[in-house]
């Protein structure tokens, strides 16, 4: 019996890494044209591209294993099926369990490769993105100000370049700051550059004007000027220690006792991640789980299990789609994170109840056979 566990698990491991490999190629080709303009076309290396992309790689691979996982047991049981090793297996005397064992097994250490990932690698990778992100923003500023572009800087200032030159000179420069909405600036300029000092980025302006509105929006005041300094440090972030994002954050500080007052004004989406990493890494179980239910519950067919393999690809998304849900609800109302919990313990149920329903009929079926002979 070991012998065919290890060969239904080497095609189990097989197909996973072939969905693994080319669903990650698909996520990484997708989320990192955000970073070809910025990184390829604007100036900096192909080496920090491929470490960015790499840092995120981790986040991707927590939510493709599952599913990864789900298309290798629909696809190797359904293969097993059409080839009828299954009935030879079954006539072999090898029982529900035994054939779902080394689906089981490989759900086991995928349920732990995630919980490495959330709990580790996931934090570390993605608070090392984060690091590098605010570094590049204030070292390389002029990367980005792209032509022809409303580029919001941070959030309430604005800046339009027109054109940029190769020496680094800037034509047709606008900024737009609305850090404070009742009191409106615009600036204009013919031309200008980048200036990097000790306290951080400047925008140095020529030839240009300021145009403020008063707070009752009624006058505008009008300033010409030769040259012009605009100030754009807070580009690279507040001085001291920057607040960690959720997703920066490894399981003890999302869960445990919190210190400044940032921390406890985001406790609740604190709170949501920390339960989302300890639940996530589970879905490998209930998707192997529902992959079983619909490949080796009820009859056999030697033309496959086709309605119930797309049953089961609608239960995955459905069960995906209420935990992504059931994650956003809990940060607005954290009553509801047992929610998370009582979720997986349904559809693992439920998978393993429709599992089960063909060895409960077999003995059915014998028990009705041995009283027709004893009439």
């Amino acid at each position: 019996m070991q012998g065919i566990t290890k060969y239904i698990l080497r095609e189990l491991v097989g197909a996973m890494l072939f969905v693994t490999f080319a669903l990650t190629g698909v996520v990484w080709l997708s989320h990192s044209l955000r970073f070809v303009d910025l990184i390829v076309n604007r100036g900096l290396s192909i080496g920090t591209f491929f470490h960015f992309t790499l840092l995120l790689m981790p986040t991707f691979l927590s939510v493709i294993l599952p599913f990864a996982l789900f298309c290798a047991v629909v696809y190797t049981y359904h293969r097993l099926t059409i080839d009828s090793e299954l009935v030879v297996l079954r006539a072999a005397g090898l029982s529900q369990i035994a054939l779902a064992r080394p689906a089981l097994i490989l759900a086991g250490v995928v349920t732990l490769v995630c919980y490495s990932i959330m709990l580790y690698f996931m934090p570390l990778g993605f608070r090392e993105f984060r690091d590098r992100y605010v570094v590049i923003r204030g070292d390389y500023t002029q990367i980005l100000l792209r032509e022809g572009t409303f580029n919001k800087i941070v959030k309430g200032i604005t800046v339009y370049v027109r054109t940029s030159q190769s020496n680094g000179e800037l034509r047709g420069i606008l900024v737009h700051d609305n850090r404070d909405p009742n009191s409106p600036v615009t600036m204009m300029a013919e031309r200008g550059a980048l200036v990097r000092s000790p306290d951080g980025p400047r925008l140095l302006l020529i030839n240009g004007n300021r145009q403020e509105v008063d707070a009752n929006g009624r006058s505008l005041r009008l300033l010409t000027f030769d040259r012009n300094i605009f100030d754009l440090s807070n580009l690279a972030g507040a001085k001291g220690p920057r607040w960690r994002k959720p997703r920066e954050r490894y399981l003890h500080e999302l869960l445990g006792p919190l210190d400044s007052e940032r921390d406890i004004t985001h406790l609740a989406e604190l709170r949501a991640e920390g339960h989302q990493r300890l639940v996530a890494p589970l879905f490998s179980m209930v998707f192997a789980l529902i992959g079983l239910a619909a490949t080796l519950a009820g009859k056999h067919s030697q033309r496959g299990r086709v309605p119930r393999i797309l049953l089961g690809a609608g239960a995955v998304v459905v069960f995906q789609v209420l935990a992504l849900a059931l994650g956003d609800l809990i940060v607005d109302r954290p009553l509801l994170t047992p929610l998370l919990y009582f979720s997986l313990i349904v559809a693992s149920a439920a998978a393993a109840f429709v599992l089960s329903r063909t060895r409960l009929r077999r003995r059915h079926t014998v028990a009705a056979g041995f009283e027709a002979g004893a009439a």
